[in-house]
């Protein structure tokens, strides 16, 4: 297995190419704004989405582009800081090399189209939930990993 931070750097860099082979297909197989179902709640769509979650800031004129490259890309460089800190453990670097993967996935997409492509689209009882893509899940469950470390791990102060 690789060292320390190098294997998470690997792993951030799979999740980047998930992301990016998965958009590939959809922008390939879809027109935009077209929707397939897979399941009784599930479809497969293709929307760009130019602002952040559940579309916040998407009809800010374009400024809001740049502004979260820069974000991302600074948070980023501070999840990369973090993963040298505890490159040797195991569910805080995970956590935040997923996080990573997500954030430069979306990156990518913001770089190439001015928006992030999303394609997964769940609902239930003509509610949608926003369409997501798997740098966004990557993300997500990141933050799960890292709340859920936090809370429990709180009294110990130890990571795992």
């Amino acid at each position: 297995m690789l060292p320390g931070l190098s294997r998470w750097l690997v792993l951030a860099g799979a999740i980047i190419i998930a992301d990016f082979v998965s958009k590939a297909w959809v922008l390939s197989a879809f027109h935009l704004h077209e929707s397939r179902a897979v399941t009784p709640f599930f479809n497969l769509v293709l929307v760009f989405n130019p602002g952040a979650s559940f579309s916040f800031l998407a009809d800010a004129g374009g400024w809001q582009r740049w502004f979260f490259v820069v974000l991302a890309l600074a948070i980023s460089a501070w999840l990369v800081a973090m993963l040298r800190q505890h490159a040797h453990e195991r569910l805080p670097p995970f956590a935040l090399t997923l996080v990573l993967g997500g954030a430069l996935g979306n990156v990518i997409d913001r770089l190439r189209f001015g928006a992030v492509i999303d394609f997964l689209d769940f609902h239930f009882a003509g509610w949608h939930w926003p369409a997501f893509n798997v740098a966004d899940s990557a993300i997500v469950v990141g933050v799960v990993l890292l709340l859920w470390q936090q809370l429990t791990h709180k009294e110990s102060g130890k990571s795992e």
